[in-house]
């Protein structure tokens, strides 16, 4: 009898063990999947390594400017979500719906600057420059005339923009244009625009191995990075 008595004393401990460990386990797994919920945007990769666009843009500056600067956007972002009805929404949803709104403008800065950063990543190429081909080629041509033109025009949309801000190509209309933003305001939060490439001008961006020459960091982009089989690819 005592032999039973220990044996059902046994398994009773070990069916509230059992329970204890599910509940601990049903706990993690609960905590796991609302902080996966809460981080949703994440810092991706670049679309090439750290030092493939020197000499033009350094190891140094996209260290910093994409290990610093969009890491902290993409933190800020995921703070700033968490525990509200955003906190699941995509990126692109988060910068539309906060667009414009004053009470939502630290929220709008982060997230716009995580998608814009994102963009100009891949609006850059270590094997860049030259001009467009196919249809892009023939909108350039018939929207500015000649290849040279557009580019004097983005050049100067790009070196003009006062302070922070981004230099675009997107496509409206069925037709090309070049636009300034300043600092996080993107083109994204338009409709009736697509984004085509992005030239970021931000200090940050090109500082380290320009120092106030904006100019010559926005030729070296145009002439030798600007990755124009991404602009047709979202030109479609």
């Amino acid at each position: 009898m005592a032999q039973d008595g220990d044996s059902r004393s046994v398994t009773r401990r070990s069916f509230v063990g059992g329970v204890m460990m599910a509940a601990a386990a049903g706990g993690a797994a609960r905590a796991s999947g609302q902080a996966a919920a809460a981080a949703t945007i994440a810092l991706p990769p670049l679309p090439w390594g750290e030092s493939e666009l020197a000499p033009h843009i350094s190891q140094e500056t996209i260290s910093f400017h994409y290990g610093k600067h969009h890491k902290a956007y993409v933190d800020n972002t995921n703070k700033m979500i968490a525990g509200t009805e955003l906190a699941t929404a995509s990126l692109e949803d988060i910068v539309k719906a906060t667009a414009g709104k004053p009470d939502k403008k630290g929220l709008f800065n982060n997230a716009a600057q995580v998608w814009n950063h994102s963009f100009y990543w891949k609006s850059l190429s270590p094997k860049g420059g030259g001009q467009p081909a196919g249809k892009l080629l023939d909108m350039v041509k018939s929207d500015f005339g000649d290849f040279a033109k557009f580019k004097e025009e983005l050049a100067k949309a790009a070196v003009t923009q006062f302070g922070s801000g981004w230099a675009w190509v997107v496509a409206e209309g069925g037709k090309l244009k070049v636009l300034q933003t300043p600092n996080a305001e993107t083109p994204l939060t338009n409709p009736a625009q697509k984004p085509l490439v992005a030239i970021d001008v931000w200090e940050h961006a090109y500082y380290v191995d320009y120092r106030n020459r904006r100019p010559d960091y926005v030729t070296a982009v145009l002439d030798k990075l600007v990755n124009w089989e991404f602009a047709a690819a979202n030109l479609g």
